[in-house]
């Protein structure tokens, strides 16, 4: 399995710094992936629901080392190109442009 798109929508906020959209094998796709910077590093988030009592569950996520760090290590570079495009970033609370 291989990444075949990411789409990168930049958010204008001190933590989430954008929502992306990984297509895989150009037959699947995952939205609501997000960029976060903590105080040592920029990481990918996986998509969530908060459940019921009010914790958040992943709702897709690669289930081994390997597999997270590809994903992240190709979104961030999809991430630091848009920076390095001048993309604009955005201040809605929502995804539809992603």
């Amino acid at each position: 399995m291989r990444i075949t798109e990411v789409k990168i929508s930049l958010r204008d906020d001190p933590k989430l710094k954008a929502f992306a959209t990984v297509t895989f094998d150009e037959c699947f796709v995952v939205r609501g992936m997000k960029v976060i910077q903590t105080a040592s590093r920029l990481f990918l988030a996986m998509p969530t629901r908060r459940k019921p009592d009010g914790t958040f569950q992943d709702i897709a996520h690669p289930i081994n080392a390997e597999w997270r760090a590809y994903v992240e290590g190709v979104v961030l570079r999809e991430f630091n190109a848009a920076l390095g495009r001048g993309d604009r970033p955005s201040r809605h609370d929502d995804e539809a442009e992603v």
